[in-house]
């Protein structure tokens, strides 16, 4: 973490322009659905609300055509963030703009504005110098708290940060998923395991052949294991695989590093998703369920791995309870459906233990977070990242343009 941080400098009497992620999701009816984005965005608020400094708060929410759509507004947050709070929060329904710039000229030490989605702009996924330009009007200086866009080169998380020299700073969280990633990657109290799950391996090539230079040992489990298995030659029946991706499969596991993956040596299979089949007795057809535990290597051409087996569970949370670091970065199994939910629920109980006798536990990816707040045990790592793609990019050892645009320390 070499940034300058929001401790960094005094807010006292001086206007923040704040990017946060306030991308949450919206009830039918235009509600919060779940506001873990912004309450993590608070600490970083309340210091400067507190040190006698005002914010101009920005943020995107969905995915809108570079024009305003009103389901994408911002209002239902600004609604969340004043019940969560006894701040004074204003709200204006544009984000540039004269209107916005005297609502932001306007505040007071101890006063909030929430300014409506920079992605109603296309100069915004642009990068535009202009765009930036204009929201750089709204401060004196500038934080960013949302690690979860730290990865898109974007006018509210790269440009805008150039018009303050000495004066981009990382808010409390974007330090602590820095802090947190970056000494797991650096700095790991060893033996250092990595979990990395997930359907398909072409979304975590660059993440499994970074995470091998640096782990002790390598668990790889979900969909994306049987296109590894097939690679080596075993028969996966008809579970997911990428057969474009079977050559880089197989250079994977021709590495010199490869020794260190460990593949679930069973899975549990079925014909079908919902695990029915169909038997005859005495003239009479029944569905029922009906699922096996197979070796991974050695599914029948009819089934479909769901999940890693039981003797594949054994084998990951030996690895986890003797590690002294842990990154996990997708589940591994279909754990949306209670039935192949047994091999990601382990993990993340072996993960909870493990916090628990003082192990290091960071978890990234929307399919781990989901997962832990499935099981109840979101609260039981040691981190849990609010940035999907970006703790992902950061796995890869990618540079984030909205870290990297930060004043350097």
């Amino acid at each position: 973490m070499n940034k300058l941080t929001i401790d960094d400098l005094s807010p006292t009497g001086k206007r923040a322009l704040v990017r946060v992620d306030f991308n949450v999701p919206l009830t039918e009816s235009g509600e919060v659905e779940d506001d873990t984005r912004i309450t993590a965005s608070l600490p970083t608020l309340k210091k400067i609300l507190e040190s006698g400094g005002s914010a101009v708060v920005m943020s995107h929410l969905g995915r809108p055509k570079a024009k305003r759509e009103e389901k994408y507004s911002l209002r239902p947050v600004a609604e969340r963030l004043t019940a969560l709070t006894s701040w004074p929060v204003r709200f204006v329904s544009d984000c540039i703009g004269s209107e916005v710039e005297s609502a932001a000229r306007s505040l007071k030490g101890g006063e909030l504005l929430l300014i409506d989605n920079v992605r109603f702009y296309p100069g915004e996924e642009a990068n535009d110098p202009d765009f930036a330009a204009q929201l750089a009007r709204l401060g004196d200086y500038y934080v960013n708290d949302a690690f979860g866009s730290a990865h898109r080169a974007h006018a509210s998380t790269h440009a805008v940060a150039g018009h303050f020299p000495g004066r981009a700073v990382a808010g409390y969280l974007m330090e602590k998923e820095l802090s947190y990633l970056g000494q797991a990657l650096a700095e790991p109290k060893r033996p250092f395991v990595a979990v990395i799950g997930g359907a398909k391996i072409s979304t975590k090539i660059d993440v499994l052949k970074n995470l091998l230079g640096k782990v002790d040992r390598l668990l790889i489990g979900g969909a994306m294991t049987y296109t590894l298995i097939k690679a080596r030659g075993g028969q996966i029946g008809k579970s997911l695989c990428e057969v474009e991706k079977l050559d880089v499969a197989r250079e994977i596991m021709a590495l010199p590093e490869a020794s260190k993956i460990l593949l679930p040596v069973d899975s549990t299979t079925a014909l079908n998703v919902d695990a029915t089949c169909e038997t005859e007795h005495e003239g009479r057809r029944f569905t029922h369920y009906c699922w096996r535990f197979r070796p991974s290597d050695q599914i029948p051409d009819e089934e479909i791995g769901f999940d890693i087996g039981p003797d594949a569970v054994a084998e990951f949370t030996r690895e986890i309870a003797q590690a002294g670091t842990v990154v996990w970065n997708g589940p591994v199994g279909m754990f949306e459906r209670d039935l192949y939910a047994t091999g990601t629920r382990a993990v993340a109980e072996s993960l909870a233990m493990l916090t628990g006798k003082g192990g290091v536990t960071v978890v990234g990816g929307g399919d781990s977070v989901a997962a832990l707040e499935k099981f109840g045990l979101a609260n039981r790592m040691s981190h849990v990242s609010t940035g999907g793609g970006a703790s992902l990019e950061f796995l890869e050892g990618r540079v984030l343009p909205g870290v990297a645009a930060l004043t350097d320390r």
